[in-house]
């Protein structure tokens, strides 16, 4: 019988995986209760759904703790400072997420998972991890804070062989007793620090996806801090440290020899063999980040005991999310690329440093960020730079600082022709064998829904100034 029938559970907010793990512990017995904040349309349709599979919801006020709860279950995005967490803790009643809930689901005879967390790359690295499991014959899902709830799959039919599993520092945080299999932090840069309250706490976050760890903790040679986490782990006994570096590999890692990825780290003989996996041309972009990416999935795969053929297999059928590092047209001897998906510096930064003449399409909201770092860092390769968004003028500072040559073309405008016109005021300042990319080092909400519109609102843009049709929008 599941541990959760005839508990009392109280799921925090009516998102994507609050529905989803309402409408779980309902099915297993469980007496379920959601509280939001929220009461539109939105959240009373979800309501009325969830109503038929016996469980209630009330809207309108997320703060107080229904009577007889035993378990508190928040969505990733409910600040560990909201009153209902208090009111949680006044009662000593335990608050977990729902990756914590697809765990203790899971039980000891369910799918490993290997996991993987970090700043950027997340999602192209669990989805890269997911094509090379299956490369091998491998019943597996990408799942976690990709999109696709963890609950759904952990209790799927027939079961997983493995899961690829993304996970936010947010979900960690509520995720106690997670003891992944394997598992990457891919990078770590200051993000979401509203939330976690400091860089420390952020990164200790983090860092929760190494414990326990049975067979590799994956980590970025390039980023010591990574490593850091690696070592303040208590992981289980024979656990090793693998890292990956996009230069030749030393003993327990994988690199990059000759433009061929090879493994030091899972061959009989790591002092004196090495074994090839893919070329740096299976990856697509080759990017430095991308290429990255891939090095970081095949140490999970190959601690999984994936063999060679399939990670090249799985990295020559993978394709890219829309808005990361997408080509979308070439025009006049101009390459333009949508990068929507860059809303932080570091993301924007590995970005920019894939392209040696850049025009820069960046702005939108700064999230509490500053940009001296990735301007000084960028500057050799900026051509020119067209600002958008709320919190422009903190890059035109920043640009003024460290790139005083580089003219910027500041956009005021919010309307939904900015776009149209960011690209054709970047087609002005390029030349032929320049790229104009669209990293914008921000988040997307002032102009946009999210990130998805403002890359489409760029591959539009491009379409119209390849057809002759960009300078007719006012």
């Amino acid at each position: 019988m599941s541990t959760f029938a005839g508990q009392h559970v109280t799921v925090a907010g009516l998102g994507v995986s609050g529905i989803s793990t309402a409408r779980a512990l309902a099915r297993l017995g469980a007496h379920v209760t959601v509280v939001d904040g929220g009461s539109g349309e939105r959240q009373q349709a979800h309501a009325a759904e969830l109503a038929g599979d016996g469980v209630d919801v009330r809207l309108g006020d997320g703060t107080i703790l229904p009577a007889r709860t035993e378990l508190v279950v928040t969505s990733p995005g409910w600040r560990p400072d909201h009153p209902l967490f208090a009111a949680a803790d006044a009662a000593g009643v335990e608050v977990v997420g729902d990756v914590e809930v697809a765990w203790r689901l899971r039980g000891a005879a369910g799918p490993p998972w290997l996991a993987v967390t970090g700043t950027n790359g997340k999602t192209t690295t669990v989805r890269m991890l997911a094509a090379i499991l299956s490369a091998a014959g491998l019943r597996t899902a990408a799942v976690g804070n990709i999109g696709t709830p963890l609950i759904d799959e952990v209790t799927a039919e027939p079961p997983h062989d493995v899961l690829a599993v993304e996970l936010s520092s947010y979900q960690l945080h509520w995720a106690p007793s997670l003891r992944p299999h394997s598992a990457a932090v891919l990078n770590l840069a200051p993000d979401h620090l509203d939330w976690h309250g400091s860089m420390e706490s952020y990164a200790a976050d983090k860092g929760r996806i190494y414990q326990g760890n049975e067979v590799a903790c994956v980590y970025n040679v390039a980023d010591p801090a990574t490593e850091t986490l690696v070592r303040k782990a208590d992981v289980t006994e024979g656990c090793r440290a693998v890292g990956f570096t996009l230069g030749p590999p030393a003993v327990s890692q994988l690199g990059v020899v000759d433009g061929i990825l090879v493994d030091r780290a899972f061959v009989e003989d790591r002092q004196t063999q090495a074994q090839e996996l893919a070329g740096v041309a299976d990856v697509d972009p080759p990017a430095p980040h991308n290429i990255a990416n891939a090095l970081a999935a095949a140490a999970l795969a190959r601690a999984y005991g994936v063999p060679a053929h399939a990670v090249r297999d799985g990295l020559r059928d993978f394709r890219p999310d829309a808005h990361r590092i997408q080509h979308a047209g070439d025009v006049a001897g101009v390459r333009y690329v949508d990068d929507s998906k860059a809303t932080n510096t570091h993301a924007a930064e590995a970005s920019l440093a894939a392209y040696p003449s850049v025009v820069w399409i960046a702005g939108g909201l700064a999230k509490g960020a500053t940009f001296d770092d990735l301007v000084r860092g960028a500057a050799p390769r900026l051509r020119g730079a067209v600002l958008i968004g709320a919190d422009r003028q903190l890059i035109a500072e920043a640009l003024a600082r460290h790139a005083p040559d580089v003219p910027v073309v500041d956009l005021a405008r919010t309307d939904t022709g900015a776009m149209a016109e960011a690209v054709r005021e970047a087609a002005r300042l390029a030349r032929a064998g320049d790229t104009v990319l669209m990293a914008p080092a921000c988040a997307s909400m002032d102009m946009f829904t999210n990130y998805n519109e403002r890359g489409d609102a760029f591959a539009a843009a491009v379409r119209d100034l390849a057809d002759g049709r960009a300078g007719n929008e006012q």
